[in-house]
């Protein structure tokens, strides 16, 4: 487990433990609460808070949660991000289903019950609404999100760059120094 010592793991009872990969990271002031599972090169970043008390959270590979973000569940309503997503700052996400390949913009809300198909966008400050459907590729924008359109070969590319810089400062700040 590669969580900074500043992270906080808290387990709930004895039925509910964080599970943190090998080559995962939870950044310091991270919170990491009950049935949540980061798979290898998942990242949560600075004051990020998944608290899975009644549903699991699942993060996917090389999957990151960005500074400030709030991850919770409900009863029946679990929280699943696939691979290669990335959940921009301070995005609330609430027992949704994130697939492969998504970018949540920054301040962006996803609601219980909601589908984000692959490869696609959600814009800064959206809000989906519960049980929303998103199909693959689609730009989503709005309070409430409506898809906009279908998004480009070179956009849906972006997206992946954008989980992939995330690796890069992922091993910046592993080996950081708190001064």
């Amino acid at each position: 487990m590669t969580a900074h010592p500043d992270a906080r793991l808290t387990a709930l009872a004895d039925r509910a433990f964080p599970e943190v990969a090998t080559f995962a990271w939870a950044a310091p002031g991270a919170q990491l609460i009950g049935a949540v599972t980061l798979h290898d090169q998942a990242s949560v970043w600075y004051n990020a808070v998944l608290r899975a008390d009644n549903e699991p959270i699942v993060v996917g590979e090389r999957s990151n949660i960005q500074d400030n973000c709030s991850c919770h569940v409900d009863n029946g309503f679990p929280l699943t991000l696939g691979s290669g997503v990335s959940v921009g700052h301070n995005a609330v996400l609430h027992g949704c289903t994130i697939e492969d390949d998504v970018l949540i913009g920054m301040h962006a809300t996803v609601m219980n019950g909601a589908v984000i198909g692959t490869g696609s966008l959600v814009a800064a400050g959206a809000l989906v609404t519960a049980g929303t459907v998103v199909p693959p590729r689609s730009l989503v924008a709005g309070v409430p999100a409506k898809v906009r359109r279908e998004l480009s070969d070179d956009e849906v590319a972006g997206i992946r760059r954008n989980a992939e810089v995330y690796l890069e400062h992922l091993e910046l700040h592993r080996g950081g120094t708190q001064l």
